[in-house]
């Protein structure tokens, strides 16, 4: 039987642990660099063979053929695919994303001007749905079987079936048009003015973030349910150890894996559904340039949102992975074993 002292003792071992870590961030990292590749030439590729025409589109129905082959090689479109998507990831690499074909404005200047949109509702929505779905998931793992963890259930087993827009229509109808408390759309930065940032980003956020609440509840009520049955945690209540401490000191970390990669399984999402969240609430927002550069066929600029929005998905993974190296001392053990 396992007891609170071979726990404890397991968890002191770290002296040798260090140096294996950096074997798993090595594949975690080579495997989003992989990743990364793979979806930059599958993005690059798709708009390039979309078929779209910058240079017709530019110059209008009065272009010659020779006014177009000389844009075209203006714009690089005469060479071939795989030079173009070797010079375009290179210089993606330097910050250069290109020009849109239509405004000659560089993307990255229109990515920097609207991310910072996306990384407040997102980074808003992501703790909001920390702590919601944190609270409602050890809650209902200590009241496991009774009416408050099966509430918690039903709200999320609803909460998950309920799409992000349907909630966004219902907070503006009702706290701005008929209650009139927060903005309907429209958005203020937190430089600027961080009350008013907050006004104007709080209702998307939490829009966004029930759905990855509902998901983080679920899998910490799951986890937290078994961990609380392992024999060190009863060992440790017949120590006298107090409840909070057992729960948040030892339980909590250990079950908080699945979790953890809930949350970073909802970054994706979140990135998706701000397409109309965004429009609901009109913000200038990432996915609302992706949107209307798709709709003029600006393809430098869907191209230099899709790299992006890929990147910061991987950063998160790997982030959410280093994370699950450091709370799952299993995960640990088997390294230096392996070693």
């Amino acid at each position: 039987m396992t007891t609170l002292a071979t726990h404890l003792a397991r968890t002191r071992r770290k002296a040798v642990r260090p140096a294996r870590l950096p074997r798993s961030l090595g594949r975690v990292l080579a495997t989003a660099g992989t990743v990364f590749l793979l979806s930059s030439a599958l993005t690059f590729g798709l708009g390039a063979l979309s078929g779209a025409n910058p240079a017709a589109a530019v110059l209008g129905e009065t272009a010659t053929p020779a006014d177009i082959a000389r844009m075209n090689h203006q714009f690089g479109l005469d060479r071939p695919l795989w030079e173009q998507y070797v010079s375009w990831l290179g210089h993606a690499f330097t910050g250069d994303l290109g020009r849109s074909w239509f405004t000659t404005v560089p993307v990255t200047t229109s990515i920097r001007q609207a991310i910072p949109v996306d990384l407040s509702i997102a980074g808003l929505a992501l703790l909001m749905a920390v702590v919601l779905g944190g609270t409602a998931g050890v809650a209902a793992a200590l009241r496991a079987g009774g009416r408050l963890d099966r509430a918690v259930t039903a709200l999320c087993a609803l909460l998950g079936t309920l799409p992000g827009f349907v909630v966004a229509i219902a907070l503006v109808t009702v706290f701005s048009l008929k209650l009139g408390w927060l903005p309907s759309g429209g958005y203020v930065p937190l430089d600027m003015d961080p009350a008013q940032w907050l006004r104007y980003t709080v209702m998307p956020a939490f829009a966004l973030s029930l759905e990855a609440a509902a998901a983080i509840a679920r899998q910490l009520r799951t986890s937290l349910v078994g961990t609380l049955r392992e024999n060190y945690v009863t060992g440790a209540v017949m120590r006298g150890l107090p409840a909070r401490r057992v729960v948040l000191g030892h339980a909590l970390r250990n079950a908080a894996g699945p979790a953890l990669t809930a949350l970073g399984m909802s970054v994706p999402m979140l990135l998706g559904g701000a397409v109309v969240t965004q429009q609901i609430f009109a913000l200038p927002g990432l996915a609302q340039l992706t949107l209307q550069s798709a709709e003029q066929h600006d393809i430098p600029v869907i191209q230099g949102t899709l790299l992006v929005t890929i990147a910061v998905v991987l950063v998160v993974n790997v982030a959410v992975n280093a994370a699950l190296l450091a709370l799952n001392p299993a995960a640990r053990r088997r390294e230096v074993t392996r070693g």
